[in-house]
């Protein structure tokens, strides 16, 4: 199934990248690769993870304060966000497959 990114959602993912290099060496990469295989389990079954509303999605990443925000079509699964769950809840809410 294809991967396809908000392009807020690429932002966010190279803003955590940005902050944990700043934090401990080698730490952005270890960021990098828990998102990357949160991203490619969603691929292999992204119905798997839980409904917080509607038709979107949320996959919890390990190690990291993040989570992973998609939509599922017939063709692909749409990333909404790589939202820190810090942030405030559901900043993300204008963000859709039908509204890029």
């Amino acid at each position: 199934m294809e991967i396809k990114f908000h392009s807020r959602a690429e932002a966010e993912l190279d803003d955590g990248y940005d902050y944990y290099q700043q934090q401990k060496p080698n730490l952005e990469k270890k960021f990098i690769r828990e998102i990357h295989a949160a991203i490619q389990s969603i691929r292999r079954n992204p119905e798997a993870w839980q409904i917080i509303e509607g038709n979107i999605r949320r996959c919890l990443v390990k190690r990291f304060p993040y989570g992973i925000v998609y939509q599922i079509s017939e063709k692909e699964v749409f990333i909404i966000a790589i939202a820190n769950l810090h942030r405030e809840p559901n900043y993300w809410k204008y963000r859709t497959l039908n509204n890029e």
